[in-house]
């Protein structure tokens, strides 16, 4: 009896060490569980029990037991009944992951939205596409390429790819989706929103001259970095990811990404609380912080919150009828630009479209066209790999696909590729989980194939 007592206690102590440890980490499972099924339901209409089965049935997540209230919008998760975190949708603004000090009653801004109803034909309206055809493409060789983006053919991980789609000269010439989602589907783009971003921040430049070459402590008031060289940074390090600030970005385990993803209530902070590493310039690494600070910059630049939240759609989104787009917000209502929009596939094609224009859509010029080769030059610190918030095929990384094609990138195989030597936007989503560099044996051979099948 008193060995049984002895190994009872002994027990007890592992398993409060064990829980005291991992407390941290079951704060994001619950929070990531919470947020991703809170803004499948209430953004992309999904079914609960088929985001358990899919979206939140990976390694940790699943840990998590999820319920929705459909009546208040709040969604909670659960660790063992450990640790709980909740979401809460909020009608314009998306759903966030919120704190015990959050009032969920507060009245929420929504931001002023105009549709696009237009009946013209897709992209520029929201007409039917117009039934081209292009005597150089091989349509046999197209549909191919685009049915091989979906065969699950790799035993180590699968694809799961859930939609693609070609534009080609401003025309749909190739579509299809898996299972359980449509043209009408809303896809979460993850980083894919850096992109988007920056193209706020583009047409900000264009249309109220804003220099991103000035210091940063010129649009927003950061006392402890006036005195030391973090006064150096400008919005361009920013955008080329070269500001030399601290900044770990892994998905895997508590980081400063999943910190301020899950448990932040203003994300445009968690990068400016950072010491420099690198001198500003002179160093390329890669940060969601980094673009979070960037919308706090964009925030900076409007007298009100309304102003900044309408900005976005009435100046950018709605202009070029991105009419299912949901940018999402953080507690403090700042756009999350580093990872939460959710669009249709043939609105996120629209966003390429834009940049295959050079910032024109349709006759209107939304952005100076010196944004377009600015966010598309490769930033030598990033070995060439990186443009300002888009990334670039300069020197092969992707070795079948043109090398003047760049790329908007999220997690788990969210793209967009640009190609102007072909005339080709090409959009991809999926729920591929795979590190960047093994992902794009996908894209690899999708790109080939679908640039292949044109003469």
């Amino acid at each position: 009896m008193k060995l049984f007592k002895i190994i009872s206690l002994i027990v007890i102590v592992i398993l409060i060490i064990v829980v005291y440890l991992q407390y941290p980490r079951l704060n994001i499972i619950a929070g990531y569980a919470a947020k991703n099924m809170s803004s499948n339901v209430f953004i992309s209409n999904r079914k609960v029990a088929v985001i358990n089965a899919t979206d939140n049935n990976v390694p940790s997540i699943k840990l998590a037991k999820t319920e929705v209230d459909v009546k208040t919008k709040l969604t909670t998760s659960s660790v063992f009944g450990l640790l709980s975190r909740k979401a809460l949708f909020r009608k314009g603004q998306g759903s966030v992951v919120i704190d015990n000090d959050f009032d969920i009653h507060q009245n929420f801004l929504i931001p002023k939205r105009t549709a696009n109803t237009s009946n013209l034909a897709y992209p520029y309206g929201t007409g039917a596409p117009s039934d081209s055809v292009f005597t150089n493409i091989n349509y046999s060789n197209l549909t191919a390429a685009i049915e091989n983006g979906f065969v699950e053919n790799n035993k180590e991980f699968q694809k799961k790819t859930r939609s693609i789609l070609v534009l080609y000269k401003g025309h749909l010439i190739a579509e299809k989706y898996a299972k359980g989602f449509d043209k009408d589907s809303k896809f979460l783009g993850w980083s894919m929103a850096k992109s988007l971003l920056a193209t706020i921040m583009g047409v900000l430049e264009h249309e109220k001259g804003f220099d991103i070459q000035k210091p940063v402590i010129e649009s927003l008031r950061l006392k402890d970095w006036k005195n030391d060289n973090r006064s150096k940074i400008t919005t361009h390090h920013l955008l080329k990811m070269i500001s030399g600030l601290e900044w770990e970005e892994d998905y895997a385990k508590i980081s400063d990404v999943t910190k301020m993803l899950f448990m932040e209530r203003d994300m445009t902070q968690s990068q400016v609380n950072k010491e420099l590493e690198f001198e500003p310039g002179t160093h390329f690494n890669y940060s969601s912080g980094t673009t979070n600070l960037i919308s706090g910059i964009l925030r900076s630049q409007f007298k009100t919150q309304q102003e900044y939240l309408d900005f976005p759609y009435t100046e950018l989104i709605d202009k070029i009828g991105m009419n299912s787009m949901l940018f999402e917000t953080d507690m403090e209502g700042n756009y999350v630009g580093s990872s939460y929009a959710w669009a249709t596939a043939r609105d996120w094609a629209k966003l390429g479209l834009l940049y295959l224009n050079k910032g024109n859509w349709n006759g209107t010029q939304l952005f100076n066209e010196s944004w377009a080769e600015y966010t598309t030059t490769p930033t030598k610190q990033s070995k060439n790999e990186y443009g300002a918030q888009f990334w670039t095929n300069t020197d092969g990384f992707i070795p079948d696909a043109p090398k003047d094609m760049f790329y908007a990138d999220g997690y788990h195989g969210q793209r967009i590729f640009i190609i102007p030597s072909k005339e080709l936007v090409i959009v991809r989503t999926g729920l591929t989980h795979k590190n960047r560099t093994g992902s794009y044996d996908i894209m690899n051979s999708l790109i080939r194939e679908v640039v292949g099948s044109i003469k």
